[in-house]
């Protein structure tokens, strides 16, 4: 990892946070449910004491783009756009799903990975990655919201990450997915390399420009009774 990076996701229920300056790398990662926004710029502070470092020396900002929560997603990417900002720095989303998959391949060794979010409302976000050359978690689709009892296949000697195949273990075991219960959500320390990557090949954007990835753009509200 050659890029001085701080990496902020809060797109579900964990707030995480990772920061590599000059070789070394800190991390931060807690399950801590409707905190985030109290917490994440504290945590930010934090970091960059640790590490002895400013803003205005990291090469840019990671973040996770989502999917996820909405609220988390834009708190996230928020407060990396601020960040980014006000030291003039240029930020890469990664994705969530995929984050977890890096790190089922650089933690438990696998090669195909299927990770898995609860979308709510019955669905599930849902990414396909495998392993490339690099031993990098790569997409083999794209990442789609989707409701589990409709997927059909064979999914033998892949390996389950995230809480949708939690919330939904008996689709997890019809498909023959090996689920890794201990990866469950997203952690901001398997976007730092991911981000390392997408620094190098210059995939980066502004402030202003940086965007989450709801995979799912509308929301169906079942209606109250008496609230029609």
């Amino acid at each position: 990892m050659k890029h001085n990076l701080l990496a902020i996701d809060a797109s579900t229920e964990a707030l995480s946070l990772a920061l590599h300056f000059e070789g070394n790398t800190l991390t931060h990662f807690e399950v801590c449910p409707q905190q985030h926004s109290q917490k994440i710029l504290p945590l930010v502070d934090t970091l960059l004491s640790k590490a002895n470092c400013t803003l205005q020396q990291l090469d840019g900002i990671v973040y996770g783009r989502g999917p996820g929560s909405f609220t988390g997603v834009r708190i996230g990417v928020a407060v990396a756009q601020g960040v980014a900002y006000s030291a003039g720095l240029k930020l890469s989303g990664i994705s969530t799903l995929q984050a977890m998959a890096q790190e089922a391949i650089k933690e438990k060794g696998c090669n195909e990975v299927i990770s898995a979010i609860d979308a709510r409302m019955g669905e599930i976000y849902l990414g396909h990655f495998i392993k490339d050359a690099q031993g990098n978690a790569v997409a083999k689709q794209n990442e789609i919201v989707i409701k589990p009892d409709t997927i059909t296949g064979d999914f033998n000697g892949v390996s389950g990450v995230g809480t949708g195949w939690q919330t939904y273990a008996d689709d997890a075991k019809r498909l023959n997915v090996s689920t890794i219960d201990s990866i469950s959500l997203p952690n901001a320390a398997y976007m730092l390399e991911l981000g390392d990557i997408a620094f190098a090949a210059d995939n980066t954007v502004s402030a202003q420009d940086a965007q989450p990835h709801y995979v799912r753009d509308t929301v169906t509200w079942k209606k109250l009774p008496g609230r029609e």
